[in-house]
């Protein structure tokens, strides 16, 4: 029975298991790279300029930054700030559009048997003020959200379709939403995906067949919160790069505090974490640069980034 599961696989243009022997990607951004590096929990304007200022003290060359806490945490005054730093240094921004069941009255997704709900939206209600989020960043000039529902992702992509948001718009898919296996893959960017974010523990034969199954960039902590596993592959990161390209390789941050949703009771902390990640990006780029030094990265402002667009508002 396995067999004939495996070849129905093959027949519908799915890998048929997990390629062990570790294929290199001749898939690439739009510019030829074969890595971006993403900086998450960045979340707000201070931390990107904190952010900003270290990638530029270490030399590390950060390509998007996102954001946790969801785009209602933030003012207006603070995404025009946040867009205008963005935008200035020709760094993407991903914001996440909340709510979701976790940031409500859900019980079951406070429950030990409930986690999974967690990242749902949670009715029709909750399904209207995400796509709000998703209005208001689009309206403060932000060219990306993080997204994990399907609902939502679908709902997305029809707003996107009928011109309601830009057509440079662009669905980040949130590791909370698991894309575990390449059937997964498939479909969520045939609802609306641009780019995938994987499980943190998947293996490489894992990823590398996902990787055969779709075409968007993919995006892989190389280093987790502890909340997503705690793991530090940055010894796998030259083959994350081989197999899984196009990445975006995301530097998170272990033994760090769970800050969502941010506010400025936790700025010092939060300022603090975004050094942090970057010097941690620094040593996983510096060892890769050892490991695989033909690796290609994109330029800042490289075609397929969604830098944010300044907004100039009339008073």
């Amino acid at each position: 029975m396995i067999d004939s599961a495996r070849e129905f696989l093959r027949t519908i243009g799915l890998p048929s298991g997990d390629l062990h022997g570790l294929p290199t990607s001749e898939k690439r951004f739009p510019d030829g790279a074969q890595y971006r590096v993403e900086i998450p929990s960045t979340e707000g304007p201070r931390a990107l300029e904190a952010l900003l200022d270290e990638a530029a003290r270490l030399d590390v060359r950060v390509h998007r930054v996102s954001q946790g806490s969801g785009v209602f945490m933030l003012s207006d005054a603070e995404l025009d700030d946040y867009g205008r730093i963005a935008s200035e240094a020709s760094v993407e921004v991903s914001l996440f559009a909340r709510p979701n069941a976790a940031w409500d009255t859900s019980a079951q997704a406070r429950a030990s048997a409930g986690a999974a709900l967690a990242p749902a939206v949670r009715g029709a209600d909750q399904l209207a003020f995400a796509l709000a989020d998703v209005l208001r960043a689009a309206d403060h000039g932000f060219r990306s959200v993080l997204i994990a529902d399907v609902g939502l992702l679908a709902a997305f992509a029809a707003m996107r379709s009928a011109g309601e948001l830009p057509a440079t718009m662009q669905a980040k898919v949130s590791v909370m939403l698991p894309v575990a296996n390449p059937a997964s893959a498939r479909t969520i960017v045939e609802l609306g995906a641009n780019t995938l974010n994987l499980p943190t523990d998947l293996s490489l034969a894992q990823i590398a067949a996902i990787r055969s199954a779709v075409d968007v960039p993919l995006d892989l902590y190389v280093e987790a919160p502890d909340n997503l596993g705690g793991f530090v592959r940055l010894y796998e990161l030259p083959e994350i790069v081989r197999v899984a390209a196009p990445v975006y390789v995301k530097f998170g941050l272990r033994n760090a505090p769970d800050v969502y949703p941010s506010g400025g009771h936790l700025e010092p902390t939060v300022v603090a974490l975004a050094r942090a990640r970057v010097r941690r990006a620094q040593l996983g780029l510096e060892l890769l640069e050892r490991e695989l030094p033909d690796a290609t990265t994109s330029e800042l402002a490289a075609e397929g980034l969604a830098v944010p667009e300044v907004v100039v508002r009339t008073r």
